[in-house]
């Protein structure tokens, strides 16, 4: 097996701090900035030295890698009642920050091509996450600039893209090497387990499914609140 060409792995790195840098504009927190780094440094170092890459294990390595993020974003979620939403301008960030999906599905695309994922995590499969990514600006266009499509519509769609994006999950969880494979055992799920695209499951799908929970928790708020009219949403 060939390694991965050092054009794609500049390029998804890149990606990866594009997605940062959008997500500090949501919140405008260093302290949640920092946090992240840490984490990526911790999963990278990992990544690097193969320790996600290692099978026959109890629990799967595969484990450490996707379920940390998406728990603690479930954790911090459901259970901080403060919200750092406060504005609009912070808020057409989560929606612009969903753009970053096509320069990812791209990556993942390259990543098939030269044999580490199965095709049907691409766009030529069943991934079709690379729609949240075009629509992202013309929903941002549409919501924030033209005013076309008002606060109800940008609740339907952040629910289609979340539907999207555990769509992609299930068949990356499921293309993954571990005991519960269920797909592609001809060309499994290992792209992920290689540094430095295990940020994509353990930085980039957290910071991707909070943004639309989070969204699609404002927008629900809004429904009866002056904020909304205040802010220009119908």
């Amino acid at each position: 097996m060939s390694e991965i060409s050092t054009s794609i792995v500049i390029f998804f790195t890149f990606t990866t701090l594009v997605t940062l840098l959008c997500f500090y504009h949501t919140h405008k927190s260093r302290k949640q900035l920092a946090g992240i780094f840490i984490w990526m440094a911790v999963v990278g170092i990992l990544g690097y030295f193969g320790f996600y890459r290692v099978q026959n294990t109890i629990p799967p390595r595969f484990v450490f890698l996707l379920a940390p993020g998406i728990l603690f974003v479930i954790v911090y979620f459901f259970f901080t009642k403060n919200n750092t939403i406060s504005n609009e301008e912070n808020f057409k960030w989560l929606t612009l920050l969903h753009t970053i999906r096509i320069p990812v599905e791209i990556v993942l695309y390259y990543v098939f091509i030269e044999g580490y994922i199965p095709d049907l995590m691409t766009f030529e499969g069943y991934n079709y996450d690379i729609l949240s990514g075009i629509s992202a600006p013309i929903i941002y266009y549409a919501v924030f600039v033209k005013k076309w499509i008002g606060k109800k519509g940008l609740l339907i769609w952040n629910f289609i893209c979340l539907g999207l994006l555990v769509n992609i999950l299930t068949i990356a969880v499921l293309s993954a090497q571990t005991p519960i494979q269920q797909l592609a055992f001809d060309q499994p799920n290992i792209g992920v387990t290689y540094f430095p695209f295990v940020w994509l499951p353990a930085v980039i799908v957290p910071i991707v499914l909070y943004s639309h929970l989070v969204s699609i928790k404002l927008l629900l708020n809004f429904r009866n609140s002056k904020t909304a009219a205040n802010n220009g949403y119908k």
